[in-house]
């Protein structure tokens, strides 16, 4: 697990064992994750997209406490996945960190109380991501993925696909205002439970 520049999310690398057969891959190891994170993040919910080339969703992100934790992997062709500090008060408030996907052996973790969003850069692009808590409709918000505010970099030769919902979300300066984005603290102060309770 190597940290990324947004405090709370991390790049994963996963084993892949190979013989005359073909391939085993061990895609999610919680006690690989759960060494790295200092607590269990649990899995409730495994979600599969498949995207056209352009499509941009995001940026996503749920209420805290408590929010909802994700795991994800490209597992055909290639997207641009972001993670974007959302926290407000936040050492890395604002920060965003952008990684390419394109091999199932590489995830991207972003801990509760960040916000997520990926491009697809091929069509048919499958993306399969672990969430620490189910959908819950009334507590999912997000961020225009296109606030210049945020300045996400998005490649230049792709026209960006956006749904309804995506298209009219506030900017994070809007969300902030009204109440919408999760606080440092909180996000902190519900992270510590986490690992208090795995030490017990």
């Amino acid at each position: 697990m190597r940290p990324l520049r947004v405090q709370g999310s991390w790049l994963s690398e996963t084993r892949a064992f190979t013989d005359d057969r073909g391939e085993f891959h061990e895609l999610y190891s919680g006690p690989g994750l759960s060494g790295a994170l200092g607590y269990e993040p649990g899995v409730a919910q495994v979600n599969r997209s498949v995207s056209r080339r352009g499509v941009l969703r995001g940026v996503h992100f749920a209420q805290m406490p408590p929010s909802q934790a994700k795991y994800v992997t490209c597992l055909s062709g290639a997207v641009l996945d972001v993670v974007v500090d959302v926290r407000v008060g936040s050492p890395t408030y604002r920060a965003w960190e952008a990684v390419r996907l394109d091999d199932p052996h590489h995830s991207l973790y972003i801990e509760a109380g960040l916000g997520h969003a990926f491009m697809a850069l091929t069509d048919d692009a499958v993306v399969v991501y672990l969430t620490s808590r189910a959908y819950t409709p009334g507590r999912e918000h997000g961020v225009h993925p296109l606030d210049p505010g945020l300045g996400i970099v998005w490649p230049d030769d792709v026209r960006p696909v956006l749904s309804e919902k995506d298209r009219t979300a506030p900017t994070l300066a809007e969300a902030e205002r009204r109440g919408l984005l999760p606080v440092y603290d909180d996000c902190v102060a519900f992270h510590r439970t986490l690992r208090g309770q795995t030490a017990a």
